[in-house]
């Protein structure tokens, strides 16, 4: 028998954030929240912190935290800054206003 491989989740996502500051924990809290109540089941988030892996900063061209990348599906968008507006986050994101009836 094959090992089966889940398939890719249908959006993914890369926080940059800076530690544990206020900014950054507030970004995170709110993003997973988005995603738990938008994107159940079919998005995957890496948190990723620049003061723990500082190369990354060069590396994907962040210049300021937190920022949330959407990595899946293309075209790439980034959002840098305040990610504490609900509403400015799903327009960036490109994703519905309202969530989806269960």
């Amino acid at each position: 028998m094959e090992p089966t491989t889940a398939p890719p989740a249908e959006y993914a996502f890369d926080l940059y954030v800076t530690g544990a500051t206020p900014n950054s924990t507030r970004a995170v809290r709110n993003i997973k929240e988005i995603c738990e109540q938008y994107l159940p089941g079919r998005y995957a988030l890496r948190i990723l912190d620049l003061y723990q892996q500082p190369h990354l900063a060069q590396q994907e061209q962040i210049v300021a935290a937190p920022t949330l990348v959407r990595v899946r599906p293309l075209p790439q968008r980034r959002l840098v800054g305040d990610l504490s507006d609900r509403a400015t986050v799903l327009v960036a994101l490109g994703l519905p206003p309202a969530p989806p009836a269960a």
